[in-house]
């Protein structure tokens, strides 16, 4: 293995401050939780998770974290990703890829509607109908 420079130490330290931030839970209001058990992988999970996070950041939503998680028990609708928003009910969305990933971001996170084609499970229906309120 070749030697760093001392510049290529600082820009890799930096470069990872970064990507330590962004697992920062503190300041974040809206939490996307992607499935990464064995069978999300296999799905395409990895896929997900990484669109999430430079959606996130093309858009510069500082406000989401996103998180992995094991098994979520939807293994028939995998990937699934849930989505935890203020003055939203709580949502897994099942099935979803890329083009999925960038309309939960545009609906859901941004606009404030489900995505209502890819929820697999959600609350009450008389909680929806309130608006989640």
């Amino acid at each position: 293995m070749a030697k760093m420079t001392l510049e290529e130490l600082r820009k890799l330290r930096d470069k990872k401050k970064v990507e330590i931030k962004k697992r920062d839970v503190s300041d974040r209001d809206t939490h996307i939780i992607v499935g990464m058990g064995t069978c999300g992988i296999a799905a395409g999970g990895k896929v997900v998770l990484d669109t999430f996070l430079r959606e996130l950041d093309s858009r510069h939503l500082d406000n989401v974290i996103v998180t992995q998680t094991g098994c979520m028990g939807l293994c028939y609708v995998e990937p699934t990703v849930e989505v935890i928003s203020p003055g939203m009910p709580p949502v897994i969305y099942g099935k979803v890829d890329a083009s999925v990933v960038k309309r939960i971001v545009d609906e859901h996170i941004v606009g404030k509607q489900m995505v209502s084609d890819h929820v697999f499970d959600r609350p009450s229906a008389d909680i929806i109908k309130d608006g989640g309120k």
